[in-house]
């Protein structure tokens, strides 16, 4: 089953979230930093791998939050996990989307989110 990471990054009471571009799959989709995680890497190198390549970061402290499966429509089984990232080092870029925006989490609902990431969503917002 493929592991897929996304980082939880929390700034003055905001969370990141990312919009995917056009080109890619599920465009124009919101969702949190992350990404698959390589065969032979274990789930936290690869979301650091992955906040490096997409964010220019160096993440802290990492935490996981949950995990579940999923499955898109037409597709193989995925393992979703989401992680608390306590601090990080470097200025935030954006190397790989649409756009980045800090949302309170009382209006992340408000975003059209990967499927995938729905249920985390709503949970957030309403903490």
């Amino acid at each position: 089953m493929t592991v897929v990471t996304a980082a939880l990054l929390e700034r003055d009471g905001r969370i990141l979230v990312c919009r995917r571009r056009a080109d890619q799959k599920h465009p124009l989709k919101w969702e949190f930093p992350g990404g698959k995680v390589e065969p032979a890497e274990n789930p936290v190198d690869g979301l650091r791998r992955e906040l490096a390549e997409e964010l220019g970061i160096v993440a802290g402290q990492v935490d996981e939050v949950t995990r579940f499966p999923f499955q898109y429509p037409g597709r193989r089984p995925i393992l979703l996990i989401f992680y608390r990232v306590a601090g990080y080092s470097g200025e935030i870029q954006n190397r790989v989307f649409a756009e980045l925006t800090w949302a309170k989490r009382q209006d992340l609902p408000g975003f059209d989110f990967l499927e995938g990431d729905v249920e985390l969503v709503l949970q957030l917002a309403s903490e």
